[in-house]
């Protein structure tokens, strides 16, 4: 089938989601026992669409992401060292430990950023878009956010802009059920938020989220279109969060019986499923147990990398005048 991921992209589609499912387990793990700074957003059972549709992407197409966005941070190609690291607030992760799990950069994979501000990437991967059709560059741009974000006002602002204009941009709607604690359907009038494409002159178009092949295709496919200069792609990726807002969220407004269900239909196992039939469970087995030794050895580099030194710097003169 057309657009759809080779055996190898498979295999590194699934050794990159275990890799983001063992580091939100870890980072899970430090949580508990208060050896992280702040709430951190996992992203356990949306790894299939981070991993998945940065597979479609090249080195210099850039990705902005949410405060829920380890998932796209190891999917754009990111040394899971260095996110350890930041994330840790360690000097040799991403930002020099100064910016968090909600706000790694690097320009050298396109991964322009998190944000901790919903639905801010929007309109930043839409201006990157902008960019490359003034430029005639051969790039796309790609904002990937939540159900949540989908319901601000810049969110539409963007989408309206991006279908006026034809810009390279795939619009990534991860639907994970809830934003914050409100289920989807409380927040919106339409169950199926893919269909508001149409008013914005382009294609919507929804998949199963937790089938990474059926994230691939779909992507693969909006990025074509959108280097063609056929201009942007809604996709809207039904799937679920399986653990709680943050790791400050105290949970009992997921049924027990509805995470059940999603767990059935965990986006790891499903990609593990496939490849059994094309390369072999040892073979599957092998990737996923060299992704976990990956990310342990990961963890313990990190947390054996310095802290960051802040400087301090006597005021000037001028300030100095100033404060008397």
């Amino acid at each position: 089938m057309k657009n759809t991921p080779s055996v190898e992209e498979q295999k590194e589609i699934l050794r990159r989601m275990v890799l983001t499912r063992r580091l939100e387990e870890m980072l899970g793990d430090l949580a508990k026992q208060a050896k992280t700074r702040g709430p951190l957003h996992r992203c356990d059972g949306q790894e299939a669409v981070g991993v998945a549709a940065c597979a479609v992407l090249n080195d210099d197409d850039y990705v902005c992401t949410s405060h829920r966005g380890h998932h796209v941070y190891i999917g754009k190609g990111m040394d899971p060292r260095r996110i350890v690291a930041e994330i840790m607030g360690r000097e040799t992760g991403y930002c020099r430990g100064r910016g968090g799990h909600m706000l790694l950069g690097d320009i050298a994979t396109g991964m322009l950023g998190g944000n901790a501000i919903v639905g801010a990437g929007i309109p930043a991967a839409t201006g990157m878009a902008l960019s490359f059709q003034v430029l005639k560059q051969d790039r796309v741009a790609m904002a990937v956010f939540g159900d949540g974000a989908a319901q601000t006002g810049i969110c539409h602002e963007s989408m309206n802009m991006a279908g006026l204009w034809k810009l390279p941009v795939i619009f990534l709607l991860e639907n994970n059920q809830y934003g914050l604690t409100v289920r989807q359907e409380v927040q919106s009038p339409v169950k199926d938020l893919h269909i508001r494409a149409e008013g914005y002159g382009m294609p919507g178009v929804m998949v199963d989220g937790n089938d990474a092949v059926a994230v691939y295709r779909a992507a693969a496919e909006a990025a074509e279109r959108a280097r063609r200069g056929y201009g942007p792609t809604l996709i809207e990726a039904k799937t679920y969060r399986m653990e709680g807002f943050s790791t400050s969220d105290v949970g009992g407004y997921q049924p027990e019986e509805e995470i059940a269900q999603w767990r059935e239909r965990d986006p790891i196992r499903i990609a593990a499923a496939a490849l059994d039939e094309l390369i072999g469970a040892d073979e599957v087995a092998r990737i996923e147990a060299a992704a976990n030794i990956e990310m342990g050895a990961a963890f313990e580099q990190a947390l054996a990398d310095p802290l960051p030194v802040f400087e301090t710097h006597a005021p000037s003169s001028a300030y100095s005048e100033i404060s008397r």
